[in-house]
């Protein structure tokens, strides 16, 4: 071995194209937070079986995470009965939260189906 200090040149790049070349890699798509949203609404009636039934058909048409809230308890409103559980009575405030794609949207609609609720 001799004691040479000189410099070795780098390796050519690989091959980009022609025969026995690699496929370029799929993108790599990086998800961000996912987007959430929120609503309070004052109830105009008792939270019974009619609008707590029209909150679980409108819940079902999105693919968020959605949970209804009243007095320290959290429901998904798909529930039926877990909604009408709550025991939200007319006057009282309820909050809708979601987390997803469509947070915004379905926390717009399930809000409206709240404030809309006879």
């Amino acid at each position: 071995m001799s004691g040479s200090s000189e410099a070795v040149p780098a390796a050519p790049p690989p091959p980009t194209g022609g025969p026995g070349a690699r496929p370029p890699s799929p993108a790599r798509v990086q998800a961000g937070p996912p987007a959430t949203a929120e609503a309070t609404v004052r109830l105009p009636v008792d939270l019974h079986a009619r609008p707590a039934g029209a909150l679980a058909r409108a819940a079902a048409g999105f693919r968020s995470g959605i949970r209804v809230e009243h007095a320290g308890r959290s429901v998904s409103p798909t529930g039926i009965l877990a909604v009408m559980g709550l025991g939200a009575t007319r006057g009282t405030d309820v909050t809708v939260r979601a987390e997803g794609e469509d947070a915004a949207a379905a926390v717009a609609a399930l809000a409206r189906v709240l404030t809309e609720a006879e």
